[in-house]
């Protein structure tokens, strides 16, 4: 499944900032529609490891009220989640109505990094297909706009990415053991992960994937995707409301003293 994507997709640098502002922008005014209207939003971002994610959810967030949303990166269970279903530690992090919750990693991973290092057993992880779609389900019928993001990055751009970090100091903490463990797994990883696409995309909660070799194509098509949805969810379309008169404006006062 995920063979047949386009990861040659790719922005300009110009190209990517102006359609990322603008549709940050639209954001933001969604982000108050989704309070003023109590509705409640999840976000999941799941991906290879250094696919993108974390500079994904930064630029969702970038220009959001920061009193409108949470930002969850969960661990493995420990404590009083190892001792509880495992779907718990993200039942008690639902957003309340007019909130927006963010996930950085799931409850899918008891289908891809359990299943595969045995962390639970067989039956387990092949039942829980079942039990995240009816999860889901509840989550839409209950009224939670739901957005469910696979970002997807080649085998040799994840490599120049894990390369990049070992080599900056700022950013050498993003590299652990576990993340070349997991790349020594890519075959493996790549069957689970097509088996969990292909089960979990629903008509009530589908996957968007996300081409990701190019960070700037990843980003500007994660806030485009969730401008889009919002906008015919909450019946508002941020395009109509002049949010970009005075951005246009200053566009074409900046040409014209270049000219």
């Amino acid at each position: 499944m995920l063979n047949t994507i386009d990861l040659t997709l790719s922005l300009d640098k110009e190209t990517y900032h102006q359609s990322l502002i603008k549709y940050q922008v639209a954001l933001h005014a969604l982000g108050y529609q989704v309070y003023v209207q109590e509705r409640p939003v999840v976000m999941v971002f799941e991906g290879r490891d250094a696919g993108g994610k974390g500079g994904a959810i930064k630029r969702v967030t970038e220009k959001l009220d920061p009193r409108g949303y949470v930002v969850y990166s969960i661990p493995a269970p420990k404590g009083d989640d190892a001792v509880r279903h495992y779907m718990y530690r993200f039942w008690r992090r639902l957003p309340e109505s007019g909130q927006i919750a963010i996930f950085d990693r799931s409850w899918y991973g008891r289908v891809m990094v359990e299943r595969i290092e045995g962390f639970c057993a067989e039956g387990d992880w092949k039942r829980a297909y079942r039990e995240i779609n009816q999860f889901e389900r509840q989550l839409v019928d209950f009224g939670i706009i739901l957005f469910k993001f696979w970002l997807h990055v080649s085998k040799a751009e994840q490599l120049r990415r894990f390369e990049s970090r070992a080599n900056d100091p700022l950013r050498r903490w993003k590299l652990t053991e576990e993340d070349w463990r997991n790349r020594e797994k890519w075959d493996v990883y790549a069957q689970a992960v097509d088996e969990m696409l292909l089960k979990t995309s629903t008509v009530t909660a589908p996957w968007t994937i996300v081409e990701g070799d190019d960070k700037y194509y990843a980003r500007v098509k994660v806030v485009k995707t969730l401008v889009e949805k919002l906008s015919q969810e909450l019946g508002y379309d941020p395009f109509s409301k002049g949010l970009f008169k005075g951005t246009d404006t200053a566009k074409e006062k900046k040409k014209k003293d270049k000219n």
